[in-house]
């Protein structure tokens, strides 16, 4: 009887063992669900710049590629100390707390930029010809990022964006040497990724929060015509196709468990000749980036989700406002398609971390370009060094506007208080702190987005670039920020809690170089009998206090909206009583 008890119990072990686990994820007709048949919209973030470095990112562009940034490096510090700097590189960008904030912002998937370079030796570097030599610091890496998000019930999609060779004739994308076989030219690099997404999907097959394999980042290239230089013409697409089925195949003789996700020709949006299927769990990746956020936008991809029967994945977007984010992200959970954004942090505003620019950045980046002097080792390694210790989410600046843009400003329309606001006779609020909203609930401004890749449409969201990621412009000064290109009509909202009784007047901070402008006040919905003038001043941040005379304020929350009947001025501040 024990004999068939132990038989009994052992066999239930072994079937809990074999049964698939509820949190692999899968492609089930239009949709990706997990192991109980649940319908998961993927709401994911990007690592770009941790593992693959693109110039723009650090105000690098004209350096552009990440093995040029490095010799920029090594040719002010040496060859030692330029590993030193990428070892920590590696470190200190993206760690456990990254991922625990990422998670309780609200997303619950990464997308991991992988450079093969951390992965195995270029095709020039094997000792042996045809053979791959492979190494543990990448594999290392992305296990421990699979433990952080492990721990936070977050998906972690591997994303080959750098493959052998370079995929693309955009350079920096792919880290591509075109002084080198590209990806597409050399049968030697497309077997060593096919080899190399078979090894990760061998090691990671019984992982249940491994999202997926996005296969091949943005390839760039023309196959018929070599003039159509970023693919967006090609109409058959065969070798992509071909490597595509090949690297499935590779990957499916170890892994029947995970999505595939497939990325077109010209920037993951060309998909001429990629079908018909030939996997049951495959996802169709596409990439939106500065084009209007209409049904006609998407409409191809939606067309091709309902011919092939295939899952859609917006797999990157980003790089604009916070409208045309909250617009973008609407756009496709409305279709029942989930997201990536990219990415998490860089130097700049329109991400959720801002990297801070290091003491004496400006040096090098003048060496780089050619208009300075070559620095010390010393100085450039003190530069460096903090530029390391500014890449930590301790360090960064966190952009609370792009979070909420991303995900509550979807599906609300109220305001709310940019911070806490709590005001007093002789509080000063500075007027960049404007309350969190939708443009038209919180703000209202005539250029809240940029259309760069629409032709006609030159509008580019906040000129400044600084402080803010919504549509208002605003720009540093010497004592923080302040508002700039005021235009006609434009207006912001202050959520205020009012602790004080007595406040009757406000004061504006207001500069004007050439215009004088004219600007109407409103309190709880209702607005001052007359406008108020604003005196020219004769420099743009020459400031003056323009009083006015409001109603007494009560206690608790009021409603402050400053609108331009008539621009042309900066504001710096409102100051409560006069």
């Amino acid at each position: 009887m024990r004999t068939v008890l132990f038989l009994f119990l052992n066999a239930l072990l072994v079937a809990s063992c074999n049964a698939p686990k509820k949190n692999f994820l899968r492609a089930q007709g239009h949709h990706i669900v997990n192991g109980a048949g649940d319908t998961i919209i993927l709401r994911g973030m990007g690592l770009g710049g941790w593992m693959l470095q693109e110039g723009y990112m650090f105000r690098l562009g004209f350096i552009g590629q990440q093995y040029r940034i490095r010799e920029s490096i090594e040719d002010i510090i040496g060859t030692e100390e330029t590993e030193r700097f990428y070892q920590q590189w590696l470190a200190n960008h993206t760690r456990k707390v990254d991922i625990d904030s990422m998670a309780a912002w609200g997303f619950n998937s990464i997308r991991l930029p992988m450079h093969y370079n951390l992965y195995t030796l270029s095709v020039e570097d094997e000792p042996v010809g045809g053979e791959n030599t492979w190494l543990e610091k990448g594999f290392a890496l992305t296990d421990s990022l699979l433990a952080w998000c492990k721990a936070n019930r977050v998906y972690l999609i591997l994303d080959l964006h750098a493959a052998p060779g370079g995929q693309g004739n955009d350079l920096n994308i792919s880290d591509r040497n075109p002084d080198k076989p590209s990806f597409w030219e050399s049968r030697a690099n497309q077997e060593k990724t096919i080899a190399l997404w078979r090894r990760l999907a061998e090691r990671y097959a019984d992982e249940e929060w491994i999202g997926g394999y996005d296969v091949l980042n943005e390839t760039n290239w023309g196959f018929e015509d070599t003039a159509d230089f970023r693919g967006t013409e090609e109409q058959s697409n065969a070798p992509l196709r071909q490597f595509l089925v090949d690297v499935t195949r590779a990957i499916r003789e170890v892994d029947a468990n995970h999505i595939i996700f497939l990325e077109g020709n010209g920037f993951a949006n060309n998909y001429n000749g990629i079908f018909p299927k030939w996997d049951d769990n495959l996802v169709l990746s596409f990439h939106k980036y500065g084009n209007p956020n209409v049904q006609e936008a998407i409409q191809r991809f939606l067309d091709l989700r309902e011919e092939h029967d295939i899952p859609l994945w917006l797999g990157e977007s980003g790089e604009n406002s916070n409208t045309w984010f909250t617009e973008a992200i609407a756009l496709c959970e409305t279709n029942g398609i989930g997201w990536a954004w990219w990415q998490n942090k860089k130097m700049g505003i329109n991400q959720p971390l801002e990297i801070k620019q290091p003491e004496g950045y400006e040096r090098l980046l003048d060496y780089w370009s050619g208009k300075g002097e070559k620095p010390s080792p010393e100085e450039a390694l003190s530069i460096l060094n903090e530029w390391l210790e500014n890449l930590k989410l301790e360090n960064n600046t966190f952009h609370q506007d792009v979070v909420d843009a991303m995900f509550r400003q979807i599906y609300s329309y109220e305001a709310l208080p940019f911070g806490k606001n709590a005001v007093e006779n002789g509080t000063i609020l500075p007027a960049v702190n404007f309350d969190l909203g939708r443009q038209r609930v919180a703000y209202y401004d005539t250029d809240t987005a940029s259309y760069h890749y629409t032709p006609g449409l030159n509008t580019q969201g906040n000129r400044g670039r600084s402080y803010r990621n919504d549509g208002v412009d605003i720009r540093p000064d010497s004592l923080g920020h302040h508002i700039f290109h005021i235009e006609d009509g434009e207006w912001l909202q202050y959520s205020v809690t009012v602790t004080d009784e007595g406040i009757t007047g406000l004061q504006l901070q207001v500069a004007s170089e050439i215009e004088t402008g004219r600007i109407n006040v409103s309190i709880d919905g209702q607005t001052l009998a007359q406008p108020i003038t604003i005196p020219t001043t004769g420099d743009e941040e020459e400031w003056v206090l323009v009083p006015i005379e409001i109603p007494e304020l009560t206690k608790g929350k009021n409603v402050i909206r400053i609108k331009a009947e008539t621009g042309g001025f900066n504001l710096k501040s409102i100051a409560f009583g006069l």
